[in-house]
């Protein structure tokens, strides 16, 4: 009973457990029910307010400013999305993309693409200012070697022919690349300029003439202080450059071209071949063996002044101006007086006249161009990987022996001369010697150079230009001051070549005497005999002058009587000259007069007399042209102009 009545309560509890479990389910399902109605209820408030916003948007949206508002909103936030986005990528991709990222992050083209697509898809045109890339690094020229077995590279000069007879300057063979081969090395970069890579050009319409020191109004009159800081090279220069009374170069500012001869020039941007004609003395001598790229991407340009262009006028010039493949650019308001002074406006200057050329020869105008300039630009310029080259002179090499020829062949007035030499001498001038070697000469022959117009190479030809524009116009003799200057700081890319090689690709002509008679007088004819070194190839170039001596002759007989005479006469003198030279040598020296040395100054006397610097150049004897002299000073002669190939590379 007990047992039974145990079992009883059991089973009871048992049932009220169940009742209890069911009671709290229904409380649960109750409460769910509840919160689920009231969750829906609270969401049916937020779509409620979700569409009142909606509306009012609607409401608001149609006008400009809100607008705008909401469509900036829009593309801030697709901008966010689109920057997370592509940085969750390049963290997956890691280095493998192939592109320029700012500060290792972003990556500009895929962000680009990305932002694009994502604004189209939505339909908005947005131009969103992204952070500029750095730009790559420019690309530079840096010269190459021909090919393994090319014949250019064993090439050698043979030795000159054994004529007695002719011992003065000569062509020699020139190892060229055919025209083909030479357009297609042509650099596609230009070549770098060292520690320079900007140059700007002094302009001022009121000229300041303190502290003056020679110049020309042309030239801006700039001080020796500026002289001087103008060597010292920056990253970033202006220098006084000629043309400093006009903004642009050639409108009003002396040397005055016409404006459609302007934008002539302007429009060469390649590769310029350039000569001048003033005071109507040379002839215009048309190019040859010029191929036909050439002729299409050239320009050939010669500058004449006014006196040239009336004689140009009379049937050679044209509508066009154009006279074979030369485009005549004329000149007026000069700004110099003397015609070979404002020769080397054009002839150092090229790079204001012509901005955009890349490269140029210039050539004088007593010469005539008988090879295609891209194999000269090849040849000269690409080849030996420098950016300016010019023709060592054919005999002197010493700056003071160009000044005393210049002297004795009266180019310039001799004071003059002087004052320049004694400058230069304070600033550390000394003669030339074989310790300025691979420099093979101080004295350039002037006449053909052979340049890449960048930053280095116009500073060069700038800071010559100032020196002839304050000193004399002979350009020889300051044109070692101003290399040495630039090179002592500079790795300037120079290279000075021989000049048989000169005359290789240029012929020149001599005097213009079939139109020029009243310009000939004695000292053209000492300059032609004793400058150009004719007594030592009197033969053999007087037969090549034989067609322009036929002219003279003719046209001088028109003219005058006189000019025949007075050349003969001349003429008879230079031979009675060698005759009584040769007397002299063949006399016994005359007796020898001994006498007291004087007695020697005292200290101060002494003392006084010195200068503050004094710079000694040895004393050279020129060389004789008879007998042993001559043929020791033909040798030597040889032996510069067949040269080494050492020589030459350096």
């Amino acid at each position: 009973m007990v047992g039974g009545g145990s079992l009883g309560i059991r089973s009871a509890s048992y049932g009220s457990l169940d009742k209890q479990q069911l009671q709290i389910q229904t409380a649960t399902l109750a409460a769910i029910a509840a919160a689920a109605s009231a969750r829906k209820a609270s969401k049916m408030v937020k779509e409620k307010e979700k569409e009142r916003l909606f509306l009012w948007i609607c409401k608001f949206a149609g006008r400009k400013r809100v607008g705008m508002l909401l469509l900036c909103l829009i593309s801030a936030a697709v901008f966010i999305w689109v920057l997370f986005m592509a940085k969750g990528e390049d963290s997956r991709e890691g280095n493998g993309v192939q592109s320029i990222r700012v500060d290792d992050s972003v990556s500009i083209p895929d962000s680009l693409s990305l932002i694009s697509t994502a604004a189209n898809a939505i339909g908005l045109s947005t131009n969103l200012a992204l952070p500029s890339s750095p730009p790559p690094p420019r690309s530079y020229f840096l010269g190459y070697h021909l090919p393994p077995g090319h014949p250019c590279n064993s090439f050698t000069l043979p030795p000159p022919p054994a004529d007695k007879k002719r011992t003065g300057p000569r062509p020699c063979p020139v190892c060229y690349l055919p025209v083909e081969e030479a357009i297609e090395r042509m650099p596609k970069f230009p070549s770098p300029s060292p520690v320079l890579n900007n140059l700007t050009f002094i302009h001022e319409e009121n000229l300041s003439r303190d502290g003056e020191f020679g110049g020309s109004e042309f030239g801006g009159f700039p001080t020796l202080k500026q002289r001087n800081d103008s060597y010292n090279i920056l990253e970033s220069m202006s220098v006084h450059c000629g043309f400093v009374r006009g903004i642009q170069p050639g409108h009003n500012t002396g040397f005055d071209i016409d404006e459609d001869d302007l934008l002539e020039m302007k429009q060469c941007n390649g590769v310029v071949v350039a000569s001048a004609i003033f005071g109507n003395f040379d002839e215009m001598n048309e190019p040859k063996h010029i191929s036909d790229y050439s002729k299409k991407t050239v320009c050939f340009l010669m500058f004449v002044d006014e006196v040239t262009e009336k004689y140009l006028s009379s049937g050679k010039l044209g509508i066009s101006k154009k006279i074979g493949l030369w485009r005549v650019i004329i000149v007026r308001n000069l700004p110099y007086k003397d015609a070979r002074r404002t020769g080397k406006i054009p002839k150092l200057l090229l790079h204001r006249l012509v901005p955009n050329a890349r490269y140029s020869i210039w050539i004088d105008g007593k010469l005539e161009l008988v090879e295609d300039p891209y194999r000269i630009l090849e040849r000269f310029l690409w080849r030996t990987n420098a950016t300016f080259a010019i023709s060592k002179h054919y005999r002197r090499f010493d700056v003071f022996l160009e000044a005393e020829a210049n002297k004795a062949a009266a180019k310039y007035d001799n004071a003059s001369i002087d004052f320049q030499i004694e400058f230069y001498k304070k600033e550390g001038l000394t003669p030339y010697t074989e310790a300025k070697l691979p420099l093979i000469s101080d004295v350039p022959e002037g006449c053909v150079i052979i340049r890449e117009h960048v930053p280095i190479t116009n500073l060069f030809t700038c800071l010559w230009f100032n020196e002839v524009d304050r000193f004399t116009s002979r350009d020889q003799i300051s044109f070692s001051t101003v290399r040495d200057k630039i090179l002592s700081r500079v790795d300037f890319h120079f290279h000075m070549f021989l000049d048989c090689e000169r005359r290789n690709f240029v012929i020149q002509f001599t005097i213009a005497w079939t139109k020029n008679y009243e310009k000939f007088s004695a000292t053209t004819l000492i300059e032609f005999f004793v400058v150009e070194n004719l007594f030592d190839s009197m033969v053999l170039d007087f037969l090549y002058l034989l067609p322009g001596w036929y002219v003279f002759i003719a046209h001088a007989v028109s003219w005058s009587l006189f000019s025949l005479i007075y050349l003969t006469i001349i003429l008879i003198f230079l031979c009675l000259q060698k005759y009584h030279r040769d007397i002299l040598l063949h006399l016994a020296p005359p007796r020898a007069h001994i006498h007291p040395p004087p007695p020697p100054p005292s200290f101060s006397v002494l003392e006084a007399s010195l200068p503050e610097k004094v710079v000694t150049s040895p004393i050279r004897k020129a060389p004789g042209r008879h007998g042993r002299d001559r043929r020791s000073g033909s040798r030597h002669h040889r032996k510069v102009v067949a040269g080494s190939k050492d020589i030459e590379a350096r």
